[in-house]
């Protein structure tokens, strides 16, 4: 592909930002120095620091989100910028801008609905031990609850397609956001990259907002909520086996008991098991049903994702498509 890959797409770049008055103006110089062609969004979260002065300054759009939490911020973003290409990242300065040029022209070679900038040597410098840890630990969680599309699925770091980030239902409200696009797209099989980059480290007097165990939590109850919605079935099912080992195992000495004896003197412990029991075949038969429906949901997403246009660049004629609907788009808006 001879220049730059962004040069005929209309692109937008998305940036969440909640206190980074620090950071945010270099950031937004570097895109507009990347990326000369795009229109830089900031998204200021209840920002207390000026963060949203400093933007504006160095020549970016600022809008507000006041429910405080990325996923709300991401969910606004979506929502309210049209585009043909969406580059996502951090206001902190962690990720180079350079590297936007080379997601974009992934995202277009491999007509990819998302690139994932995964982070070179966040292992080792993920700002605290207990973040180093949490990374591998969702990582390899991921990959045995989803699948292995991703490597770092907790990455700021991304480039979406339009129809990724019009099909996306968006319901995280904070940094599990991440967690949620990776399932989307494993869920729907959409096709998607990954591309290392180098993770850059906090200027002096920038801190991470990220608390360790707090958002930890978070993120190990949207796998939870995620597997429930998406791969019912699998978690309903471990419910069941894990009730029906316990109800076998108060049950094995009733009817030891029983077929030794032709007694049974423990009367609420075989009431209990067989309670349990009954239980088990709830969760069990309430898997197979739901498995059901989240297959039809899963059909119906990926309809409505069909019903998008695919990415403008890669289609003849496209362009003169892409201003067509400009007008309509502003008849819409007005």
């Amino acid at each position: 592909m001879r220049g730059p890959a962004s040069e005929n797409l209309d692109v937008a770049v998305l940036l969440p930002c909640y206190n980074e008055a620090g950071t945010i103006g270099a950031v937004v110089q570097g895109f507009r120095a990347a990326l000369p062609q795009a229109r830089i969004y900031v998204y200021d979260n209840n920002s207390t620091d000026g963060t949203a002065l400093t933007a504006m300054l160095a020549g970016a759009t600022v809008m507000r989100e006041r429910r405080q939490g990325k996923g709300h911020v991401v969910r606004r973003m979506f929502c309210d910028i049209e585009a043909d290409v969406y580059v996502m990242a951090d206001g902190d300065g962690t990720y180079a801008p350079d590297d936007a040029e080379e997601l974009i022209r992934t995202l277009v070679t491999e007509r990819a609905d998302m690139v994932v900038g995964t982070r070179r040597g966040v292992h080792a410098d993920a700002g605290r031990n207990g973040h180093a840890f949490g990374n591998r630990l969702f990582n390899k969680l991921y990959r045995f609850l989803f699948g292995s599309d991703f490597t770092d699925i907790l990455s700021g770091y991304r480039v979406f397609s339009r129809r990724f980030v019009k099909s996306f239902p968006a319901v995280s409200a904070g940094f599990e956001i991440e967690t949620e696009m990776s399932v989307h797209a494993s869920r729907l099989k959409l096709p998607v990259a990954e591309l290392e980059l180098d993770y850059g480290r906090r200027p002096e007097g920038s801190h991470s907002k990220l608390s360790t165990f707090r958002d930890g939590a978070k993120i190990l109850w949207m796998f939870a909520m995620l597997m429930k919605e998406t791969r019912p079935f699998a978690f309903f099912g471990a419910i069941a086996a894990t009730i029906m080992a316990a109800s076998l195992i108060f049950m094995a000495p009733v009817l030891v008991e029983y077929f030794t004896t032709g007694l049974v003197s423990r009367m609420p412990t075989w009431i209990l098991a067989t309670a349990l029991m009954m239980m088990s075949l709830l969760a069990f038969t309430a898997g197979l049903i739901l498995d059901s429906l989240a297959r039809s949901r899963a059909e119906q997403l990926r309809i409505h994702y069909l019903s998008l246009p695919a990415l403008a660049h890669a289609q003849p004629g496209a362009r003169a498509d892409r201003e067509k609907r400009k007008p309509a788009r502003t008849a819409d808006a007005a």
